[in-house]
């Protein structure tokens, strides 16, 4: 125990109040010796991340019986609401190939913070193939996941308000049968006003 406060950076008393809390899983005993590992240690530094990024110790104990119990942390984070994107299930090998050794506890905290990822029963799950594809893609181009995990939350604003405005908009005018013909009309907006608005960003950075 003394040696797996000191790697994680907390007191004994601060492990022992965790454990009592069942914020991490019990150690593997052998007789009289309990043995803690790898795992123990993850789930430690996860835990000071989520507390520095906010997090209560309530909320983070939910978070834990999650991952411990194979509950889904969408529901837990308030996405449990219908979506057309594709989750995709990875074992945790699979999620830090996917980002070279960049799932750091800091970033896996902020992908939680925004509800990218959940858990069911072992398999960690992604809510979005499109989502896990370009934040790969960047992170493979040399940008940190960091600052990609950040931009997505900047982004994840900016679209909440674009997805009021068009809902606003097709609910006042159109009847509800149209309202799921009428999404994809509304992505193509916000693409092509995206694309339009790199160019001209884009531009005027190479005049």
């Amino acid at each position: 125990m003394e040696e797996l406060a000191r790697l994680a950076g907390i007191t004994v008393r601060t492990l022992r109040f965790y454990r009592e809390r069942k914020l991490i899983p019990p150690p593997r005993r052998e007789g009289r010796i309990a043995w803690y590992d790898d795992h123990h240690l993850a789930r430690l530094r996860t835990i000071t991340a989520l507390l520095e990024r906010g997090h209560t110790l309530n909320g983070i104990a939910e978070l834990a019986e999650a991952f411990d119990h194979g509950r889904d942390v969408g529901e837990l984070l308030g996405m449990e609401a219908p979506t057309e994107e594709t989750p995709v299930r990875l074992t945790p090998e699979e999620l830090a190939d996917h980002f070279a050794g960049q799932v750091t506890p800091e970033n896996l905290a902020a992908a939680l913070d925004l509800g990218y990822l959940g858990v069911d029963g072992e398999e960690i799950v992604h809510i979005s193939r499109r989502l896990l594809d370009v934040s790969s893609a960047l992170v493979r181009e040399g940008i940190p996941l960091a600052e990609v995990l950040r931009t997505g939350a900047e982004v994840r604003v900016h679209a909440d308000a674009l997805a009021d405005l068009f809902a606003t908009l097709i609910l006042r005018h159109a009847p509800e049968e149209a309202v799921h013909r009428l999404r994809p009309l509304a992505r193509s907006v916000v693409d092509a006003e995206l694309s339009l608005a790199m160019d001209r960003r884009l531009g005027r950075r190479t005049d």
